[in-house]
């Protein structure tokens, strides 16, 4: 018996595996349902879209649209640190000697336009003398600045050469957070430079950057002068503007800043057509209602901003609004965040009116104020001295 089992035992194991095989891959011919082609296979069969060996493609897209920017100035330096003093310098003003010394700082600059429009950051054209512009096929070209606009930290370009490369424009308001991201600039003046990353959050605020801030953040290495580069996608598209990075040593930590394409393509549109941005302003300022706030006024579970500050014949001063008002909302929409209200009034046109409701000691009241134009930064003092609103 056993060596009966021992000869027919490999014969019944093999057979039965190929039962199991036939049955696996041709079910049909045992008289069992088809299997359908498109049920889901086991894990390990599933293949990603979304991860390509290579983002070769993407760079070379949008790569040759990234110039690199060379700026100098000139500085006025004391020729002796004794005349730093103030003394002498209250005394004797502008006639102690001085020497003057050329400054170079590096950035960068995206091509937005056949017509040789370029955006870049503000603080990297701030105060140059001359602007040089390094294509990536060696053309070299001085650029002139059309406009800038500091309270989002852009500048706008102009370079008048032919057959210029143009960046395609993405869709920054779509981007997921983990979505892959690659930056492109000229870190160090190395050269231009490739780093990749992911989106890291979006809608960034309140960092003390700047006046308006909805910034893209991404782990992409960004160093100083990657400033004014490209942020794009997997497909090259242009998603940001390179700006900031939080670091503790001077060099990427893995927080960078970008500034959405969506604003720094209106903020260009509107140098191009007006020289400046045009955005609506209130003149006053704000703060949030606190939990302690609340209480003092007696307006707990109360939504709303504070009013804290009035610029003087401003439009919120010409329709009534006082400090301490509590601001419920704004032409129907609630005041719940003072950047969000901002933003509100920034986007509405100089000369149209907007409904503000308010609480004023208890009661409630409706006014009605016409959008006057912000005016440059530190053009105006409000009355009573607050955070910017």
């Amino acid at each position: 018996m056993l060596k009966a089992l021992r000869f027919l035992g490999w014969p019944l194991v093999v057979g039965v595996l190929l039962a199991l095989l036939i049955i696996q891959r041709y079910p049909e011919w045992v008289g069992l349902p088809q299997r359908d082609g498109n049920e889901q296979q086991p894990p390990f069969a599933i293949l990603s879209p979304q991860s390509p060996a290579s983002y070769a493609s993407a760079v070379s897209s949008a790569a040759p649209a990234v110039a690199n920017l060379y700026t100098t100035k000139v500085v006025k330096k004391p020729a002796q640190p004794l005349f730093d003093d103030p003394l002498l310098q209250q005394y004797f003003g502008n006639s102690l000697p001085s020497q003057r010394r050329l400054e170079s700082s590096l950035g960068s600059a995206v091509i937005m336009s056949q017509d040789g429009y370029l955006l870049t950051n503000n603080h990297v054209t701030t105060g140059a003398d001359q602007i040089v512009v390094a294509l990536k096929d060696g053309r070299e070209v001085l650029a002139r600045v059309i406009g800038n606009d500091s309270e989002t930290d852009l500048a706008v370009l102009k370079i008048d050469l032919d057959d210029l490369p143009v960046m395609h424009l993405g869709r920054s308001d779509t981007i997921r957070i983990g979505d892959v991201a690659l930056a492109i600039g000229n870190p160090f003046g190395v050269g231009q430079t490739v780093t990749m990353g992911i989106i890291s959050a979006t809608g960034r605020n309140q960092l003390g950057l700047n006046t308006y801030e909805d910034f893209i953040q991404t782990d992409a290495a960004i160093n100083p002068g990657n400033s004014g580069g490209a942020l794009i996608d997997a497909n090259g598209n242009l998603i940001g503007i390179n700006t900031a990075i939080f670091s503790r040593s001077g060099g990427s930590q893995g927080i960078g800043f970008a500034i959405p394409a969506k604003l720094a393509m209106e903020v260009m549109e509107e140098i191009i057509e007006h020289g400046q941005v045009i955005r609506g302003w209130l003149g006053l300022e704000v703060q949030p209602l606190t939990k302690e706030l609340a209480e003092s006024f007696g307006l707990e579970g109360r939504p709303g901003i504070v009013v804290a500050g009035i610029y003087r014949d401003g439009p919120a001063q010409r329709a009534g609004l006082q400090p301490g008002d509590l601001i419920v909302s704004l032409d129907g929409q609630p005041a719940t965040d003072g950047r969000h209200a901002m933003n509100q009034v920034a986007q509405a046109q100089p000369g149209e009116t907007i409904d503000i409701a308010v609480l004023r000691n208890g009661q409630a009241l409706t006014l009605t104020a016409e959008i006057g134009l912000r005016p440059p930064p530190t053009a105006v003092q409000p009355q009573t001295p607050a955070q910017p609103e």
